[in-house]
């Protein structure tokens, strides 16, 4: 993929942020928070999660299980979820910077595009809209060999669509690995934030990763001895990057100081 191909580099960015969504720049996960309250519960959502993190189901499995576990009507499960989701209380902050500072955001999500659009809308704004969103999508689900008319409003009538057919059901590498394969002299630095088992293909990928506290991202990353920096919010991530961008520090240095801090019990909650 040629780099006029790749939607981020428009604006010939020297950094670009690719982010997870859900747990990440939300305080909670929109897709536990509807299986928790509307499908199975959350002690087989955290068991299929254990099985992914231990390599014994595929992510792309365990998700389908629980999406399907909820029967309300999509419509119903979105209004759920401006209702009740709420946005890390510094991304708002951290996307005006980035915006003033060219450095684009994307989004790599295992969620359905008209739920974070539509979140980002409620709670971003109208600036949202600039925010790239690569993600799974929904599609209605037959019932009796038909799609029922007005399906979004029907009882399981829709399911989840997936980007590709990788045993993540979107693999976001995909989308991160075009740019890191840029000539040295067009290749931006690239940042990646995330939280848990959706984020385990992204997280080789950029030049430095930054891994939520405490939570299965880390776990991972610890066991795999893949390069992190923790973050709480988003503040610790934008003052991170903000150094980075002013040639305060370095992605190294960044990095090595994430390294040390886990080191001395850091990831404690």
């Amino acid at each position: 993929m040629s780099a006029d191909q790749l939607p981020a580099l428009k604006s010939n960015p020297k950094f670009i942020f690719f982010t997870d969504f859900d747990g990440t720049i939300t305080m909670k996960d929109s897709n536990d928070y509807l299986t928790d309250n509307l499908g199975f519960g959350p002690e087989l959502r955290r068991k299929g999660n254990i099985e992914v993190l231990e390599n014994r189901e595929t992510f792309r499995d365990a998700f389908k299980e629980m999406l399907d576990s909820i029967k309300h009507p999509f419509n119903e499960c979105v209004q759920t979820l401006v209702d009740n989701i709420k946005l890390d209380p510094h991304f708002n902050d951290f996307y005006k910077w980035a915006l003033e500072h060219n450095v684009p955001v994307v989004v790599l999500s295992s969620g359905m595009v008209p739920i974070i659009r539509a979140l980002l809308e409620h709670l971003v704004g109208p600036d949202a809209a600039k925010i790239q969103i690569i993600s799974n999508d929904v599609k209605p689900r037959k019932i009796d060999g038909k799609i029922p008319e007005d399906w979004e409003n029907k009882e399981a009538a829709w399911e989840i669509e997936y980007h590709d057919d990788s045993s993540f059901g979107h693999d976001k590498s995909l989308a991160i690995r075009p740019y890191a394969n840029l000539p040295a002299d067009k290749r931006p630095t690239l940042f990646y934030a995330g939280d848990g088992v959706s984020d385990l293909s992204a997280a080789r990928e950029t030049d430095l990763l930054f891994a939520k506290k405490g939570h299965d991202l880390v776990t991972y990353c610890e066991r795999e001895g893949v390069p992190f920096t923790l973050f709480e919010d988003w503040n610790t991530i934008l003052e991170n990057v903000q150094a980075i961008y002013s040639g305060k520090t370095d992605v190294k240095s960044v990095a090595a100081a994430g390294v040390e801090a886990v080191r001395h019990g850091g990831n404690k909650v």
